[in-house]
């Protein structure tokens, strides 16, 4: 924990501290003093130890919520304020009062029955909590007339929706100079491993908020990146599954050829569970139509100690020699693969042949696709222009640091029906025949590398400034990726990529669990100001 100057210190940093009261006011629900629950310690916990505790009595689904609001008070308002969670649930109390009658009268509605869940504030619920991207022109917008499917899910399997989690405004599709993790209703979330570095977008409130144990999981969500690329900063295990695996309806849309909603977790087995509830076919998501068909009834059947015995792994060669600390932290773990009985190979996975045309097809989805979310959602602000317009008028407040050149060139597309866009769409394409190609001409059960850099400094001048990242081929792909926590270059998280092709959650999971099983390199983090690196 930072020393007590060192809080003040932060306080001091105004830079860091616009938006944060707008965040923190949004913060209510719980009592302000808890009673000790004997033998319920938060951090760490997985799913399948408070579930163990609730069923032996131990403590109640009321107990869990109490204590992660205390949590949350404790280190996301307070002392090292990571500014993760954007808003508390004021119905969760009540919420886990319900599921702990239906325990105590015999009924389980599934795996995460009074497990508190918190979600990225781009997934619509509901009840009495915003649904706004982090954007100060939609807090003021009606509450979403329904939950996104996801949620309906969650809610069936018996999980409390404790709260939303801050993000990169806009889910970082805004301005080519954001700052990861800064939204204009939140504010800057913080790296619980360093507080001064990036926690990385744009599902960093999700992220931080896992690492920090202020929730039993979470869920992220990803375009390109944006549930690997936390975990991998925050060291956490994000999966980004096969695009259509998982419903979107009632999630603030970039594109609907590469959104995905996703796990974020701090153990591979709590990924399984939670990917289990998420999966599965939505009417209103034409892209989900062949889920139930392909989805695992429980992922956790994949979770066995020797998974990576047998298995034939492509390791992405360009992706190291790039930057010597992640170099220092994959090799060994790329060895550690190889001792637990993998065989690896050498291939080279680029996305330059498509980067270009992924940002083509961006601006054209984003721009159609949030104006119909818009349109459906109600409140003023009813299309791209009148956001651009909103922002302007609220630039103090909305752009005190960066701009929305993205949103300018959104703006500027035409219809889906344009030559542009369906040609940039065919060359995206291609990302899917890469990954699959390499996969079957060297007999592959996935690719691995490094997920990416470590976190960066926070610099709200010059904004993010990434080193390197394996996001891109899966996200354009639409193929399932998950990171594991591998390792760590002066005290900040690095994680390992296992990518494969699409449909293959089960495999990849049974290869993570057996990294993570060989190596178990998280570690929690301790909220120092700055990471360990020689002055």
């Amino acid at each position: 924990m930072p020393r007590e100057d060192d809080s003040l210190a932060l306080d001091r940093r105004s830079f860091l501290g616009v938006g944060l009261a707008t965040g923190a006011a949004a913060l209510t629900g719980g009592d302000l003093k808890v009673a000790p629950v004997k033998g319920l310690v938060l951090e760490e916990a997985t799913v399948a130890g408070l579930q163990a505790g609730l069923a032996e009595g131990h403590w109640t689904a009321a107990d869990l919520v109490r204590k992660y609001q205390a949590r949350i008070r404790a280190l996301d308002q307070a002392g090292p304020k990571l500014n993760a969670v954007i808003e508390l649930n004021p119905e969760a109390l009540a919420l886990a009062r319900t599921l702990d009658a239906e325990r105590k009268a015999g009924k389980l509605r599934g795996p995460l029955h009074g497990i508190p869940v918190l979600l990225k504030d781009n997934i619509d619920t509901a009840d009495g909590m915003k649904t706004t991207a982090g954007s100060l022109a939609l807090a003021e917008a009606p509450a979403p007339r329904e939950d996104a499917f996801l949620v309906r899910k969650l809610r069936e399997a018996g999980a409390v929706v404790l709260g939303k989690t801050n993000l990169s405004e806009w889910a970082n599709f805004r301005s080519t100079r954001s700052s990861s993790g800064w939204s204009g209703r939140g504010g800057q979330t913080r790296n619980p491993y360093a507080l001064d570095r990036s926690p990385s977008g744009s599902s960093s409130g999700s992220g931080s908020a896992v690492a920090a144990s202020l929730c039993a999981v979470a869920v992220g969500t990803e375009t390109d990146g944006s549930v690997v690329s936390p975990a991998n900063a925050n060291g956490v295990v994000g999966l980004k599954p096969t695009v259509g695996l998982v419903s979107r309806s009632g999630i603030i849309p970039i594109s609907h050829t590469q959104d995905t909603a996703g796990p974020m977790t701090r153990t591979v087995r709590d990924a399984a569970v939670l990917l289990t509830v998420l999966a599965g076919s939505d009417p209103r998501d034409a892209a989900t139509r062949e889920a139930d068909a392909r989805r695992e009834a429980d992922y956790t059947r994949f979770l066995v100690a020797d998974g990576l015995k047998g298995a034939r792994l492509g390791v992405v060669k360009n992706l190291l020699g790039v930057h010597a600390h992640v170099d220092a932290v994959i090799r060994p773990a790329l060895e550690a693969l190889t001792a637990q009985g993998a065989t690896l190979v050498d291939v080279e996975l680029k996305s330059s042949a498509y980067d270009d045309a992924e940002f083509e097809v961006l601006l054209y989805e984003f721009k159609a696709d949030l104006e119909a979310y818009l349109a459906g959602r109600g409140g003023a602000v009813r299309n791209l222009e009148g956001l651009m317009a909103f922002d302007e008028r609220e630039k103090g407040r909305e752009m005190p640091f960066f701009g929305q050149e993205i949103l300018k060139l959104a703006q500027a597309k035409g219809p889906l029906t344009d030559p542009a866009y369906l040609k940039a769409l065919e060359t995206c394409a291609q990302a899917r025949r890469d990954i699959t190609s390499l996969l079957e001409k060297h007999q592959l059960h996935a690719l691995v590398g490094p997920t990416g850099g470590p976190a960066w400094l926070i610099d709200h001048l010059n904004g993010d400034s990434s080193s390197l990242s394996f996001s891109s081929p899966a996200a354009v792909a639409g193929c399932p990726h998950i990171t594991v926590p591998a390792g760590y270059a002066f005290g900040m998280p690095l994680g390992l990529s296992f990518v494969s092709g699409p449909w293959q959650e089960g495999p990849l999971l049974k290869l993570a669990f057996g990294f993570e099983q060989a190596t178990r390199a998280r570690r929690p983090p301790r909220f120092p100001v700055s990471c360990a690196v020689p002055r």
